[in-house]
């Protein structure tokens, strides 16, 4: 009796522990299944850290959901709703989406673009200075504005792509140094020649070449309608396509997979590296279009937009996948963007947001290990119900 009652002592362990394998060991589903228990282990800990500092996790995760505009608040101010600070969010979440993409294809391509902010900076500054300034009407100045964004954002990821290639110089170092170069150098133009004396940034530009409607009056409610946002969602999913059906994208997969392999297969590794990070400097540039001329309106001098350093965080986040990244990037911004009213409701320090963002790029970054011993443990349970069944 005694060995019945252990062996079904023993055995709901292991039905509870095959339940998961099969959930999480299934490949097919492994890019969505990994990144989302990336985020509960995240949000574990970070309920852990709640409840260590004496606050409700349920409270304050809930009024971070309300700061985002994903739940109602109790109380709004005139001309204001969840629909308006869902209308933020989607503004807020749409240079994060673009970044996280530019960093995505560099990835593909075996590349770590860390200058994603410096290419947005010099994006932005670009086109506020060609376009922003220059007070022509909107159906000529937003196109232009993000034409002008995506060319000058792919010059420098073109740059980048370049010395990599025929200097084989990392481009890690590259891009950090042109994040400096770039922000230091706008700095000295903007305070010389465009700075505003009372913001002490640069002059706000002109309304009919920002890529941000604001205040717009629909139903009684004033709210921002992001331009960018529809774009954003067109190009993950075109970006999907173009790498996994298209001959390029298949390049740039097969020379971050092994450059050596795809180099023996005929590839031009070179000419390939330079077009991945054309193209990731090109998104990178309408990122900054729509960071800067979009859900801002001026740039701060000596300051680098964070948005690039959090792309890397929804890169990994999204698995490297276009259409991954669109959730990945949303979930990121409803952290952030909540982060200030759960600080006024929950009595949770502002930073705190920052650091469960910096918890799900830990678990994002452990997605490959993770998925590792998965597959450890399933092979393991394989044996095992082989020997049990052979008994």
């Amino acid at each position: 009796m005694a060995n019945k009652n252990d062996n079904k002592t023993n055995s709901k362990p292991n039905i509870i522990k095959g339940g998961f394998i099969k959930v999480m060991g299934n490949e097919k589903w492994q890019p969505l299944t990994i990144p989302l228990f990336s985020i509960l282990l995240s949000l574990i800990v970070a309920s852990i850290i709640f409840l260590i500092l004496g606050k409700n996790p349920i409270s304050a995760f809930h009024n971070l959901l309300q700061g985002s505009g994903v739940l109602s608040k109790p109380n709004y101010a005139s001309y204001k709703s969840a629909l308006t600070d869902f209308m933020t969010l989607l503004d807020a979440m749409t240079p994060l989406l673009f970044a996280s993409l530019a960093v995505t294809v560099a990835m593909r391509a075996g590349l770590f673009n860390i200058g994603a902010s410096g290419q947005m900076l010099l994006a932005g500054f670009v086109s506020t200075v060609l376009i922003g300034y220059s007070g022509l009407p909107a159906v000529l100045a937003k196109p232009l504005v993000i034409i002008v964004g995506v060319v000058t954002g792919a010059i420098l990821g073109g740059l980048v792509g370049f010395l990599k290639y025929r200097f084989n110089i990392n481009e890690v170092v590259s891009t950090i140094m042109f994040n400096y170069i770039v922000q230091y150098v706008i700095s000295f133009f903007i305070n010389s020649y465009y700075v505003d004396p009372v913001s002490r940034q640069s002059r706000y530009i002109n309304p009919e070449a920002r890529l941000t409607y604001t205040n717009v009056e629909v139903g009684g409610l004033k709210m921002n309608i992001s331009l960018g946002i529809v774009i954003g969602l067109v190009v993950a999913i075109v970006l999907k396509f173009f790498l996994d059906k298209t001959r390029i994208g298949f390049e740039i997969n097969a020379v971050g997979a092994n450059p050596k392999a795809a180099k023996y297969a005929g590839i031009n590794v070179g000419k390939t590296i330079v077009s991945a990070m054309v193209l990731s400097g090109a998104l990178s540039g309408l990122a900054g279009v729509t960071y800067f001329l979009g859900y801002y309106s001026s740039i701060q001098p000596r300051v680098l937009p964070s948005t690039g350093f959090d792309a890397v965080a929804v890169s990994l986040l999204g698995n490297n996948n276009p259409v991954g990244i669109i959730g990945a990037s949303f979930i990121i911004s409803v952290i952030d963007q909540g982060s200030t009213y759960m600080s006024s409701m929950s009595g949770i320090r502002h930073e705190i947001a920052s650091l469960i963002t910096g918890l799900i790029l830990l678990f994002s970054a452990c997605g490959a290990y993770i998925k590792y011993r998965i597959n450890i443990t399933k092979a393991n349970l394989s044996r095992n119900n082989v020997k049990e069944a052979s008994k």
